[in-house]
């Protein structure tokens, strides 16, 4: 029977929530080496929620020094297939187990609806682990052919420690790309969540202990990127860093593992997502799509189609049905289980959102929806749906990554200008195209430059297909089975009959 859940309800357990705020260190929770301590402002109300554990350089180097022992004795790596299997079963049980206690937490910490936490981020967290588990007996060593008197064998062998920094917007569901394939290969991991939401990554560590994951093999320090993250991506002993963020602070991480041991690098980070819409698009479905990848978590989303490139004679058409979508999307408090899009990260963004729509105003665009700030009686932090029309792809509304519920639309007049303005991006994240014409969908398909691309639709998602980037968007891919590559190497044994 499902359950029925009201904001009374997600209130009381608010009031009765007691998270865990320490730094998660051989299987334990402690203090900060220098007892630091910061405060995080709930986003959903402005009020401080609690204070957490700041790990600085200290921290990271007892945790790397826990997973390093972890790795080195062999106490993961070493365990049967079925075993770790099994025991990563168990740990996605435990996350569908406690999906309540773990919603919250990041409705806490993000200010996202809690129906969205509950239904989707928990899950997908949950599936992810599941589905790197269920590889772990698949991981299969090769037998090569060579010659009558040889015999090559290719070993897949995990690579060591994995640092893993990863951000705010979608906190459990990348923690687990991260964690869950680094893991399945037999790595032992740090991660360092961002500041603003370490709640559920803590928790998520303690149920892998419980689950029957040995001690060591996932630590988590919560801590500042430039003090605790610049210290994992600098550290000797760390032997690939995975990170998803921002381009600025990525080509930070590649210069540290350069200066540091050249430690592998995979970066997932930032986008500026156009989606073609041709004039024999279907402007219903285009406008649905185009409405809810935006709008969706406040448009806290890093391929979302936040840039439209729309020909001309159906451009105002097309923002009017964008428009009667978006006003349908109900934005309000995120404890209620009928809100569909809650607060922005904090006030600090919040107030670079609002700079963005000023200078869209500004450079001339458009406002046809929006561009206020919302809800500011609940000391909350959000911002109305926005969508600004007649942009140009120089103006900086349509170049920069804003990371909040801001729509630009471009118009084109022929499709070889439409394919110019999408790939006139340093990212390459995502990009759809809405026709009925698939030669021409097809032909878009390739010449634009984007890891993941949509036809008639977007963000349609899957565990089992690879996501990341071209260009400034990163390297590396999160999601599905090659996933799992990037925290192995490969060593050929060669052995000659005597």
């Amino acid at each position: 029977m499902t359950k029925t859940y009201t904001r009374e309800y997600w209130q009381s357990q608010l009031e009765r929530a007691k998270p865990r705020t320490g730094i998660f260190i051989d299987g334990k929770f402690g203090d900060a080496v220098d007892g630091g301590r910061f405060e995080r402002v709930r986003p959903m109300d402005g009020r401080v929620g609690y204070e957490a554990a700041r790990g600085t350089a200290g921290d990271i180097d007892l945790a790397v020094a826990s997973a390093r022992r972890a790795f080195d004795d062999r106490r993961w790596r070493d365990k049967l297939p079925a075993d770790r299997k099994a025991i990563m079963l168990r740990w996605a049980a435990l996350v569908r187990e406690h999906a309540e206690e773990l919603a919250l937490l990041e409705t806490i910490d993000a200010g996202k609806p809690i129906s969205d936490t509950l239904n989707v981020d928990t899950r997908s967290c949950a599936n992810t682990l599941q589905f790197y588990a269920e590889m772990i007996d698949k991981l299969n060593d090769e037998v090569m052919p060579t010659g009558p008197d040889d015999r090559a064998i290719v070993l897949k062998e995990p690579l060591g420690v994995i640092g893993a920094i990863t951000p705010w917007n979608y906190p459990l569901i990348i923690d687990a790309w991260k964690v869950g394939p680094a893991i399945a290969a037999g790595n032992s991991i740090v991660l360092k969540p961002s500041e603003l939401t370490p709640l559920g990554a803590l928790r998520l560590a303690e149920l892998a202990i419980e689950a029957g994951l040995p001690e060591g093999v996932f630590n988590v320090v919560p801590g500042y990127g430039h003090d605790a993250g610049a210290a994992l991506a600098a550290h000797n002993d760390v032997a690939m860093l995975a990170f998803t963020g921002s381009t600025a602070t990525g080509k930070r991480i590649m210069a540290a593992a350069a200066e540091s041991n050249l430690k592998r690098v995979a970066l997932e980070l930032g986008g500026k997502s156009p989606v073609i819409v041709l004039d024999d698009a279907d402007l219903g479905a285009a406008a649905s799509a185009i409405a809810w990848g935006m709008f969706y978590n406040s448009g806290e989303t890093c391929h979302a189609p936040s840039r439209i490139v729309a020909a001309a004679k159906v451009q105002d058409e097309l923002i009017e049905r964008i428009a009667s979508v978006a006003k349908t999307i109900r934005q309000d408090h995120p404890l209620d289980p009928g809100t569909q899009i809650g607060a922005l990260i904090e006030e600090k963004h919040l107030d670079k959102v609002m700079r963005y729509i000023a200078r869209g105003r500004e450079e001339g665009a458009s406002l046809r929806l929006g561009g206020n700030r919302a809800l500011a009686d609940t000391g909350g932090f959000y911002v109305e749906p926005t969508i600004f029309a007649n942009a140009s792809n120089g103006m900086a509304i349509a170049r920069d990554e804003i990371f909040g519920p801001v729509l630009t639309v471009i118009p084109f007049s022929h499709e070889a200008e439409a394919e110019r303005i999408a790939n006139d991006t340093i990212y390459g994240l995502a990009a759809a195209v809405f026709t009925n014409d698939m030669t021409r969908a097809h032909r878009l398909s390739r010449s634009v430059q984007a890891g993941t691309f949509w036809i008639n639709a977007y963000d349609l998602s899957n565990i089992s297909t690879p996501f990341g980037g071209f260009k400034q968007s990163g390297f590396g891919r999160d999601r599905s089975v090659h996933a799992i590559e990037k925290y192995m190497d490969f060593k050929t044994v060669w052995q000659h009959f005597l």
